[in-house]
């Protein structure tokens, strides 16, 4: 059976069902742990568990035996027998209360290491090559966030939970299955129909729905908690529009999502509530039935029926497991092809075809200097050219300043460039990346001190105080140390600096790590003429190669060439002495006829 969700995309990748496939998913998560660098914590907290659950099977077992032991004395009215089997109560129980609770205290140990290990490799691969970058960009994967801070715990958790569930299951069957079988063989074999029974009906009926409604019952509450995440982000920008009903709407519509299918879901589950209260309310009544003909007629002790009945239902408890789980297992499926499908994308063995291949790609290759031979640029996922056969050799103490009208390809360049970008062909050749800095139009700034802020990214810094404090100084930002409190006070700094002090600070990143090159991306857009002209007289000082995005006509004088990108992949290469902004575009023809280009820049 499955369910009609009209508002699914059909493009999206389904969950698998309970089958073959949703256990190769699971084991191509969990083998790792299992078999790497921290597998034998791993196995001597599973092994310490199985003892344990050894452990509270036995006194489990004890304790159904002494239940029927007091209620065949009470029947008896034998004084003696009934406390003695009391005093064997309290003494089993001061075995297995402890056990249990050692026991849940351990699973949870194992599962919170299991997270953390899990969570480590997931933002090792997240990280590494800007995949979080990729990610972003394309449409392959939505909420990769809430995969690695949610999914991976309920994937760890459920997986300790459900392991222990089976093999705690198994140990059940095993243990009361015996007193059963002393009791009577037709309570086992009626026993083993009902179970069977009871979990067919819950995979054929239950199965398949569940686990998509579950998977879309995520998705859809990441994307609502996602459009919440974006007013919080772009606050003052809405504040500024007015823009409260259109936001309203939007996160309307994706709320709407979340409650029409949780009604879905919830309609499905109470339907599975309804034949779990069914199936458990039964074995009740069920072994009294059964057993009562040899109760009345004298052949069996009524504490035996007692006994049956405990372990009939501790028998049925294990063989039904499916049945008693079965929602949180469903969920639990639904999260295991959600992590299944990020690890595809970001983890080192990964095998699934990346979009990249299916397209050629510009060639990096490492080199002293910045070069561009015959680059043709694509965005990600679209066959539009923004640029065409372009052909730049970029020498140190270069100054290029990158213009053209809006749409054209000047950041889309710059992140080819950076190495974000691959869509295309030809080669860039790139200097190693520690040499390069780029300075956007909007800094990335952190919640934490303002020396984190000045050092970004770098963890450390061998600067002292007075070295980061005179850095302020010269990108024009003298007091701002003694007015947020020093070095080391914390704030929210996009809110406490105007954009301009942001992008002076974002300069002083430059000074303290000093790049061969720096690429700067409209880094000056906030800016008075003056601290402009200031910081980049500063730069240019340095002796630091640099690549710019700009519109003002006086930043012009601090370059020595402009590419100028015309339009539908053409572009040309003038001398900044003679370039004029407002001077259209000297005819030039598409790249592929016009003669190749090669600037070769003379510090």
């Amino acid at each position: 059976m499955t369910t009609h969700i009209p508002d699914d995309d059909p493009t999206q990748p389904r969950p698998a069902p309970l089958s073959l496939a949703a256990w190769k998913h699971f084991v191509n998560v969990a083998k790792p742990y299992w078999l790497g660098n921290e597998k034998g914590k791993a196995w001597s907290l599973l092994l310490l568990l199985i003892v344990l659950m050894l452990v509270d099977t036995k006194l489990a077992v004890m304790l159904n035996n002494q239940t029927g032991e007091l209620t065949s004395a009470l029947a008896g009215k034998d004084a003696d027998r009934f406390w003695a089997s009391v005093r064997a109560c309290l003494f089993i129980l001061a075995f297995a209360v402890p056990t249990y609770a050692f026991y849940y205290y351990m699973r949870d140990v194992f599962a919170n290491q299991w997270r953390r290990w899990l969570t480590g490799r997931f933002l090792d691969g997240y990280l590494q090559d800007r995949k979080y970058y990729a990610l972003g960009a394309s449409n392959e994967i939505d909420n990769p966030d809430q995969r690695i801070s949610e999914d991976i715990n309920t994937f760890t958790g459920r997986s300790i939970n459900f392991l222990l569930i089976f093999l705690g299951s198994i140990m059940q069957l095993v243990a009361f299955s015996t007193v059963l079988w002393s009791i009577s063989h037709l309570l086992v074999a009626v026993l083993v129909a009902y179970a069977v029974t009871g979990n067919i009906v819950a995979l054929y009926f239950f199965g398949s729905p569940l686990i998509q409604l579950n998977f879309w019952q995520l998705r859809r509450e990441a994307d609502f908690r996602f459009s919440l995440m974006r007013l919080r982000e772009n606050a003052e920008s809405i504040a500024f529009y007015r823009g409260e009903a259109q936001e309203r709407t939007h996160i309307d519509h994706t709320f709407s999502k979340v409650i029409r299918n949780f009604a879905r879901l919830i309609r499905k589950q109470r339907a599975l509530n309804l034949f779990q209260r069914t199936f458990s309310q039964l074995t009740v009544v069920l072994p009294y039935v059964l057993l009562a003909g040899g109760v009345l007629s004298g052949e069996l002790e009524v504490g035996a029926a007692t006994r049956a009945a405990g372990a009939f239902t501790a028998v049925l408890g294990a063989v039904g497991v499916i049945v008693d789980n079965f929602e949180s297992l469903s969920r639990f499926v639904a999260g295991i092809g959600r992590l299944q499908a990020l690890s595809n994308l970001v983890l080192p063995e990964a095998q699934s075809a990346d979009v990249a291949d299916k397209h050629p790609r510009i060639a990096m290759r490492p080199g002293t200097h910045f070069a561009l031979e015959a680059v043709t640029l694509h965005p990600p996922q679209s066959d539009r050219v923004l640029i065409k056969e372009l052909n730049l050799v970029l020498k140190p103490g270069d100054a290029l300043l990158i213009t053209g009208a809006s749409g054209c390809g000047k950041s889309s360049l710059l992140r080819a460039i950076a190495g974000l970008w691959h869509t295309g062909s030809g080669t860039i050749q790139h200097p190693p990346l520690e040499d390069v800095f780029f300075l956007p139009q909007q800094p990335y700034l952190q919640q934490s001190t303002l020396r984190s802020q000045l050092i970004y990214p770098s963890v450390h810094a061998d600067l002292g105080d007075e070295q980061l404090l005179d850095i302020l100084e010269q990108v024009h930002l003298p007091h701002l140390a003694e007015r947020v409190g020093g070095l080391d006070a914390v704030h929210d700094w996009s809110k406490v600096l105007s954009v301009g002090e942001q992008q002076r600070l974002a300069f002083g990143r430059v000074l303290v790590h000093a790049p061969r090159i720096v690429i700067l991306d409209e880094a000056t857009s906030a800016l008075d003429s003056a601290n402009e002209a200031a910081l980049y007289t500063r730069l240019r000082a340095s002796g630091a190669t640099l690549v710019s995005i700009a519109h003002r006509e006086a930043v012009l004088r601090h370059h020595t060439h402009v590419l100028r990108l015309v339009g539908d992949g053409t572009w040309e290469v003038v001398d900044a002495s003679g370039f004029e902004f407002d001077k259209p575009a000297a005819d030039a023809a598409p790249a592929p006829v016009r003669p190749a280009v090669v600037a070769t820049f003379v510090g």
